[in-house]
């Protein structure tokens, strides 16, 4: 909380360089009026925003998926996730389609639970994580050599939710998403509705591909 009577300083941009502008992600440095009258330069990585689901099934188990991340050299479990294909999709929209595509399967139920900054002093990705329930098999589209590698598994809620206290589970987004999803089908928070404004959703690096 700011004091009474003070405001906040307006982090201005007064110029803006891009080094980088790829298929996923772009990085510009911006140069930042800072309090007391300087300025500092930030690295800034735009990237297109993400969606990932908690998909539970009748049986309280949740579908993770077991894939190879090369930032970090090792298969990594996570949950069924992927790039918002455009600035126009619907999160929820791609949500599903990500769902059907990754693990096959599709939800008559869908609701919010939380939006994740990835690292935000640095970049700009947001995720929309999504609790899918009643559950239903759909034909799978194998998209590309990742997802033909990855590997897909069910657990009890509880279980996965231990995996990420052991750390075993690393991935931000299924962190914060399947402790956020114990949360509410155990009655102790209320998600909100699956169209939700969407406040941080980036928008400059789609905004590129127009």
């Amino acid at each position: 909380m700011t004091s009474s009577g003070t405001s906040r300083h307006d982090f201005r941009t007064v110029s803006s360089e891009d080094v980088h502008v790829g298929r996923v992600v772009a990085l510009r440095i911006d140069e930042v009026e800072m309090p007391g009258g300087g300025t500092a330069k930030r690295e800034i990585v735009e990237h297109m925003g993400a969606v990932a689901v908690v998909a539970v099934d009748d049986a309280g188990e949740v579908v993770l998926i077991h894939q190879y991340r090369h930032a970090l050299g090792r298969h990594l479990w996570e949950l069924p996730a992927g790039l918002l294909d455009h600035d126009a999709e619907e999160p929820v929209v791609g949500a599903r389609r990500e769902l059907a595509e990754e693990v096959g399967l599709d939800a008559a139920r869908w609701d919010t639970l939380v939006d994740e900054a990835a690292s935000p002093g640095f970049t700009d990705e947001v995720v929309r994580v999504f609790l899918a329930r009643d559950l239903s098999e759909v034909d799978r589209e194998v998209q590309g050599e990742e997802e033909a590698d990855l590997e897909i598994h069910r657990f009890p809620l509880d279980e996965a939710v231990r995996m990420v206290f052991s750390g075993e589970i690393v991935n931000s987004s299924a962190v914060a998403g399947l402790i956020a999803a114990r949360e509410v089908l155990e009655g102790r928070a209320e998600p909100r509705p699956a169209d939700a404004p969407f406040r941080d959703k980036p928008t400059r690096f789609a905004a590129r591909k127009k």
